[in-house]
């Protein structure tokens, strides 16, 4: 497979901070590399110095002679003075685009409702981002470079987008925070962090497993590390008069052991705040019709919403999310019908808009402004610079005026903000705008043990399928639909398959013959082949919780024996044996899941 693309032992720093530090790799023809990490980590700069657009300040990147790379950037480069199609289409005529089906399809997917002929000058933010998209898309390149592609896209979109990236021959580097889009396009996952690029195998979901893996050994080597340095200190401190008398060699191991104790990782994680109770009541949607301009997004709509639902709305852009949310909180009002809000509510929306901050305002003297002190759920009281540094916010942030902020920090402090108030219904449209894979765990996480009504407007397909049990969709009835099936369902509905392209086959199999039975009695096969697949799961689940317990226990035990060395040789021995029979287990799981999928 011919190599497009290598960086050799590169380095780049912004000031003193250095984002690459000796990288080294390589893109070869026909590879999709999805890249991943914490906002500010190198991701983009990693980009800009693969395309030449950035030169490292040390090391070498070399191009196959003549390679043609397209690249997205965050910010268009588009003419304002250019109508659509000289900007998009080159000046084309709709029967010269609409003749070749690759271009239609791409303009017909991503123009959709854009005039052809408006001016760039015009278009909104998320218009001029297809266009960008469209015009890199109807171009012939070796290597396609996307810096956030699904940005401003729907969920309809960014599946077409999918497929439409997995069946071209072009390499592909894509640099998103849309989990569900690099497990559906990326062959490989490249984790950009601490100035380091650590490449694995697979979408996310296979990034997942083999860093969760690799994180696991590296434990296991910490566990032994840790019982080393205290062994060692707790020789060392036998007192003074037998250090005096104690081999230099010795001595200096301990230090280094001691000199080698990383420090703690600076992380934040977002508090389960204490929520007040609600009621039976909630929200009632009862015969609304809802009107946004000239246009109508519902007409008699009813719609009921409980205590602890967990609601995921999904949509066209311009079905009307948005204004369905304003519906909800009570600032956009029904043209006809009633919007009843139970007794208890305590209501918090998150917009998509971040006017609402004031850019001259310190981080640190805002929150604390809003509450200085706030209790979780398990009764700890955190002050307010506790409360940021949960988020992220530390040293010299606590003070930074918040329009100095990142969009990503930004996004943060806003959520932070909101969630001191204690809601107990949180109304968020496009939460994930803005926030690296990190951060999205972290807000994953905070909502699975959250209590209270969530409804959640977003075009990240992963995010919206972690955090609600329910997704409904505006498809342009005028109704607010459930779909049992979820996202799948909403693609299947807005993209029906013709009923005559199934039938010819539904037809021909009885006149095959002897082929005919072969369907069933496969189907009964895989039906007991995932049957048996789904005991091996079960049972091996229970292993390894036992496994883990027993690690648990040994490992106590190692730190309760530091000074009993034939106790910890022991200990260890089953430590390892231990390690070694989950290894052979999770291996056994996996094939039993490849049956699943």
């Amino acid at each position: 497979m011919a190599n497009l693309l290598n960086l050799e032992h590169v380095s780049k720093a912004y000031g003193i901070r250095p984002l690459l530090d000796d990288v080294s790799l390589g893109i070869n023809a026909g590879d999709r590399v999805g890249i991943v990490g914490r906002n500010g980590d190198g991701k983009t700069t990693l980009l800009q110095v693969m395309t030449g657009l950035e030169e490292p300040d040390s090391g070498r990147v070399s191009r196959q002679r003549g390679l043609l790379v397209g690249f997205l950037h965050q910010g268009d480069q588009l003419i304002d003075t250019h109508t659509v199609r000289e900007a998009v289409l080159g000046g084309r005529s709709d029967h010269e685009w609409a003749a070749v089906p690759a271009l239609r399809e791409i303009v017909e997917q991503l123009l959709a409702g854009i005039d052809l002929d408006r001016s760039v000058m015009g278009l909104s933010g998320g218009e001029r981002r297809r266009c960008a998209l469209a015009e890199l898309l109807l171009g012939e390149h070796d290597l396609i470079v996307l810096d956030e592609p699904t940005n401003h896209l729907d969920v309809e979109a960014v599946a077409w987008l999918a497929s439409h990236l997995a069946a071209r021959s072009s390499a592909l580097v894509v640099v998103t925070h849309d989990r569900w889009f690099l497990d559906a396009v990326c062959q490989f996952t490249w984790e950009v962090h601490d100035g380091q690029v650590d490449a694995y195998e697979g979408g996310y979901a296979a990034f997942v497993l083999a860093k969760a893996e690799r994180q696991r050994q590296a434990a296991a080597s910490e566990v032994r590390r840790q019982n080393l340095v205290r062994k060692e200190l707790a020789w060392l401190r036998r007192g003074a008069p037998a250090r005096t008398s104690k081999p230099k060699f010795r001595i200096d191991a301990a230090n280094q052991l001691i000199e080698d104790v990383p420090p703690p990782r600076d992380r934040f994680e977002l508090q389960k705040f204490a929520t007040q109770r609600l009621g039976k009541d909630v929200i009632d949607v009862e015969d609304v019709d809802l009107y946004r301009g000239e246009r109508q997004l519902l007409s008699h709509a009813t719609w009921r919403i409980g205590p602890g639902d967990r609601i995921g709305i999904v949509g066209v852009n311009g079905a009307g999310k948005t204004s369905v949310l304003s519906l909800l909180d009570g600032s956009l009002p029904p043209a006809v019908g009633k919007v009843r809000h139970g007794r208890t509510i305590a209501l918090q929306h998150l917009t998509q808009q971040l006017d609402d901050l004031d850019p001259d305002a310190r981080v640190l003297p805002t929150v604390e402004s809003i509450k200085r002190v706030t209790k979780t759920t398990d009764g700890q009281e955190l002050s307010a610079t506790s409360m940021l540094e949960r988020f992220g916010f530390t040293g010299d942030k606590l003070v930074t005026r918040i329009g100095d902020l990142s969009g990503g920090e930004r996004r943060r402090f806003q959520l932070l903000r909101l969630l001191l108030t204690e809601p107990n219904v949180l109304l968020l449209d496009e939460p994930t705008n803005d926030l690296d894979i990190e951060t999205l765990n972290v807000l994953e996480d905070f909502l699975d043990a959250w209590p209270g009504t969530l409804i959640v407007v977003s075009h990240d397909r992963y995010f919206l399928e972690r955090v609600t049990d329910s997704i409904w969709a505006l498809l342009g009835d005028g109704q607010i639909s459930m779909l049992p099936r979820g996202v799948d369902e909403y693609l299947e509905r807005r993209l029906p398959i013709p009923a005559e392209t199934s039938a010819p086959q539904a037809e021909a199999s009885p006149a095959s013959g002897e082929a005919a039975p072969a369907g069933p009695a496969k189907a009964k096969a895989g039906s007991a082949e995932e049957r048996a697949a789904k005991k091996v799961i079960a049972r091996i689940d229970k292993q390894l919780e036992r496994i883990g317990e027993q690690q648990q226990k040994l490992e106590l035990a190692m730190a309760e024996s530091v000074n009993d060395y034939a106790r910890l040789a022991d200990l260890s021995a089953e430590l390892d044996q231990l390690a070694a029979e989950k290894d052979e287990l999770e291996l056994e799981w996996l094939e039993a899941a490849e049956v699943l999928e």
